[in-house]
Formats: structure tokens, sequence, C-alpha cells
């Protein structure tokens, strides 16, 4: 009897997800491979909302998707741990130990063989070896993250509210201006409205919220300049102070330094400007990468050196026809991710992997909690149509539909996005517990 082929996904991010489910539907339930994926944490949240995790909008508890429970409904497997390093020769990828909050050794390190190999491992924040970066800031790069920085900022609520400190402003700089920076910014002020449902005396006022950003406009990706004015207005109206062409030079515990020699004083600072893969992924197992980490891969996401080994989404420098690189997007992710499997599919066929990823820019969202939603469709399309308000933010809303419809099918996925709707309804104050 022919052996099963092994496909092995690293990372659990949406790409990740979207692929493994696919192959756990199509080759998987069907005994025609073994599907694995592999993720350092027990439960998947969409990236695009790790700041409403962050502020305590989104409780992971409602909105997480079990790895191990979705792996048993859709016809893969699931490992837990990191991914240290590739055997390329022996097709093994190699696992890190998994400790308790001890130190305590629980899993020893661990070999999973491959086939077939897809990096979906993502990106994370650039620190450009800013002095005082790592040491003085906090990220936005994982659900740990995302939960290390909900808990500072409730306990800073929570001790100014209750000593009664409304005389004292919490200053919070937020480092870059992309979608994650400016959502992050408006989400602020509404957890404080949130919290006031607790009975506690506090309101914006408290907050003293600064956005920098070394480009000179907010946004600078958005093709669309209108769209980043909009934005901008809506963030000063709230009450964020937005700083544009300002360069970091140094980060210390007091706050941040400027290139022009100005000082912005800080209590916190999240920094989610720049984008590289991990630095583990720097020529893991002899693989080609760039100078920010990312794999090299060909148009149809194999490896530049191994044909078994494919990448997708932002860990992936893929490139296209006209010398230009696909952008880290969500949006390319996705189609990297199930344009992936049906090259894979065609390998296990016996035929080559003749997909081509062809990046086309659908738009961009950006949804300013409560205040606003703005944003650009079809931007590939005559440079696309700014929407916003209530179309936008059904847009905006359909997209996460949409990733469900694609982890759990129509029917189940639709039925997902009402109850978590129903949930915050029925209890609008659950998230902040």
């Amino acid at each position: 009897m022919h052996e099963m082929a092994n496909i092995v996904i690293v990372g659990g991010g949406a790409g990740g997800m979207e692929i493994a489910t696919k192959l756990g539907h199509q080759l998987g339930r069907k005994g025609k491979a073994r599907v694995t994926l592999i993720d350092c944490a027990e439960s998947h949240v969409w990236k695009p909302l790790l700041h409403e995790v962050a502020t305590g909008a989104l409780d992971i508890g409602i909105d997480a998707i079990s790895y191990r429970g979705h792996a048993a409904n859709h016809g893969y497997h699931f490992q837990q741990g990191a991914m240290t390093d590739i055997d390329r020769e022996a097709k093994q990828v190699i696992l890190a130990p998994i400790n308790d909050e001890k130190g305590n050794e629980l899993l020893p390190a661990r070999r999973i063989d491959y086939d077939y190999l897809v990096i979906a491992i993502g990106s994370i924040a650039n620190d450009f070896n800013i002095t005082g970066v790592r040491d003085n800031c906090v990220f936005l790069d994982s659900t740990e993250q995302a939960m290390e920085i909900r808990s500072m900022l409730l306990n800073k609520f929570m001790r100014y509210a209750s000593h009664h400190q409304l005389d004292d402003k919490i200053k919070i700089a937020v480092v870059g201006a992309g979608a994650t920076g400016v959502e992050m910014s408006a989400e602020m002020h509404h957890a404080v409205d949130q919290l006031r449902g607790f009975g506690y005396k506090i309101d914006s006022s408290l907050l003293e919220i600064t956005l920098i950003e070394a480009d000179d406009r907010i946004l600078p990706k958005v093709e669309k300049a209108e769209i980043s004015a909009s934005v901008a207005k809506e963030l000063t109206a709230i009450g964020v102070k937005v700083m544009t062409n300002t360069r970091i030079n140094q980060v210390t515990k007091e706050g941040l330094h400027t290139s022009e020699d100005e000082f912005i004083p800080s209590d916190m600072v999240i920094w989610s400007t720049g984008v590289k893969a991990p630095d583990f992924l720097k020529e893991i197992g002899g693989l080609e990468s760039n100078h920010i980490n990312q794999v090299m891969v060909n148009q149809n996401m194999q490896t530049t050196r191994d044909p078994a080994i494919f990448a997708i989404g932002d860990c992936a420098a893929c490139p296209q026809e006209d010398g230009s690189w696909v952008p880290p997007r969500g949006q390319s992710a996705r189609q990297m991710a199930l344009m992936t499997a049906d090259n894979i599919k065609l390998l296990l066929n016996g035929k080559p992997a003749s997909n081509n990823y062809v990046y086309k820019d659908l738009g961009a969202l950006v949804n300013l909690s409560k205040f606003h939603t703005v944003g650009n469709l079809m931007s590939f399309i005559g440079g696309g149509v700014m929407v916003e308000g209530k179309i936008a933010r059904f847009v905006y809303t359909s997209l996460y539909r949409r990733h469900l419809i694609e982890l759990h099918g129509p029917i189940k996925g639709t039925l997902l996005m009402f109850a978590k709707g129903i949930s915050r309804i029925v209890h609008p104050h659950l998230k902040l517990h």
C-alpha cells in the first residue's frame, strides 16, 4: 500500500488555517494525505482583531478558535510547538521543547516528518535596531502580546479610577500609523467608554494618546490620500494627537526621543511600525532569505532552494513580473494559501506546481472602533472606490465573516458570526472581564 504523504503547515494565522482547512477537507478526510498544522499557541485569533483583544473590546473566550477542536472537525492534525529549524535532508521540522511556567519540561524537542512543508509564520513589527525599543515597548504581533497590553491598560485605568487621580493623564504613544496603529489608537478611547459601564469615574480625557508616523501622512501604504486625511480628521476629533514626519531614534522608560531632538513623554509605548519575518527564519534550513528575514520564493510559492518547501504570507518574499514584491497584506496571505493548496495537490498527482500568484490590490479598510470606518475597494481598477460609514463598516465586517466561512463552511460560519454578535449585545460588558 502506498504510504500517505505528510503535509505540514507551520503557523496558524489566517493563511495557515485556511490552507490546513482546505487540504484537510480535500485530502485528509479522504485518506489521501496526512495534514498537520503546527503553532505555538492553542487557539487562533484573526490578526486584524488583535487590537480589540488588546483593549478588551474582544473576548478571546468567544472569538478564539481551538486548533485541536478545529483540526478534529476538519480532517487535519494539530501539534503545538515552536519551529526552531528545518532538517531538509531528513525532511523534518524541528520543534523546541515545551516548558511550564516554572521552566519544567513538559514535552521534549520533537521532529515532525514532512513530504511537503508550508511556512506560514507571518510577520512581526520591525524595531530597526533603534535603541531601547525592545526593552521599553510593547508589541502587537500575537494574542499573548495583545493580552499583555490589555492587562497593562486595564490596570492603569483601574488604578487611576480607584485613586481618583483624574488630574493625571495616562500618556500612551503608538509608533506606526498603519492600520494597526490607527485602529489601536481609536479602540483605546472606546475601552474607556466601556469601563464607565462598571461604575468607574473615568472618561476619554484620562487618556493622552499620541500616534507617531515617520511618513508625511498616516496610513502611508493606502493609495488614496483622501482616506488618510479622513482618518486623521476623525482621530483628531476624538482627541488623538497625530504626529507625522516624526522619526524615533531612542526609546527610554520615560518616553521617546525623536531625530529632531524632541522628547515625547509616555507611560506606555506600543510599537506597531515596520514589518519583518521573525529572526529565526533567517536562512533557516539553508533556505534563501532577504534582509527582513523573509523566505525567498518563486511565483508559485515554492522556495528558491527547495521545491518541497513553500512559504506564504508576510514571511514570504514573492516576486511579480514587473519586478515588484507582493506586499505584506492579509488579502495576499489568504490568496497565496488557497493557491498553494492547489499546487500541492498538483504535485501529489505527479504534475508541476504550475499556478503562479499575481497580486491584485482589492483595497483597504480601516475601522476606528465605534467612531468611523473608511476604506478603498478594488484598488486595482482605476484606483478603486472610496467608501465610508455604514457601507464601509458592512464590508469590514464581511471580511471577518468570509474568514469564518473559509474555516467552518457557509452555514456554520454565518451562524458563528451571528452568535458572536448576539453575545456582545446580550453581554455588552463580558468582553472586559
